[in-house]
């Protein structure tokens, strides 16, 4: 349940973990293993103060990390995602449940174009400069958006229905 303060604190240090992901996307074109593992291994402490039972609410929420991580490594094996991105949105997939996931990945498809959008027509802007510095897409950027986006709207959410309830 989200009426409890800290499930709100603990979805509070993941949106601040999403922020820094972000961030040192952009900057450096990597997301830390430490920072995916922080996430990831926060998940548990959030199942637990969200009061999931091991089965099958763990069960689930564990599967949808093992799911998102295999299609995630084809991606990874085909150039299409860079290794820091699977593991930052298997740890996010940890959080999430099936329904909010597909929402996340939905947003994340959508953002994740528009910056690409965004990128492709700098680095042409570039190319007609003879310059050589081009950018990669920092597509972690897009998972962070997204899974901000989706918290925000959990918060929300919540807050409606304990407002609604009193």
């Amino acid at each position: 349940m989200l009426d409890d303060p800290i499930t709100y604190a603990l979805l509070a240090a993941l949106a601040i973990a999403l922020v820094w992901a972000a961030f040192t996307d952009i900057k450096s074109r990597r997301i830390a293993n430490w920072l995916n593992g922080a996430i990831a291994l926060g998940a548990p402490v959030y199942w637990y103060a969200s009061g999931l039972s091991l089965w099958p609410d763990v069960a689930i929420q564990i599967g949808l990390g093992v799911l998102v991580f295999a299609v995630g490594s084809i991606l990874f094996a085909m150039r299409q995602m860079g290794g820091g991105d699977v593991k930052l949105l298997t740890a996010l997939a940890l959080w999430m449940t099936p329904l909010v996931l597909l929402k996340l990945v939905i947003i994340m498809a959508l953002l994740g174009g528009v910056l690409t959008l965004v990128v492709g027509i700098r680095n042409v802007m570039i190319r007609r400069k003879k310059e050589k510095t081009r950018w990669a897409v920092p597509y972690g950027v897009a998972i962070s958006a997204a899974g901000l986006w989706t918290i925000s709207n959990l918060t929300m959410n919540a807050a409606a229905m304990t407002a609604v309830a009193q």
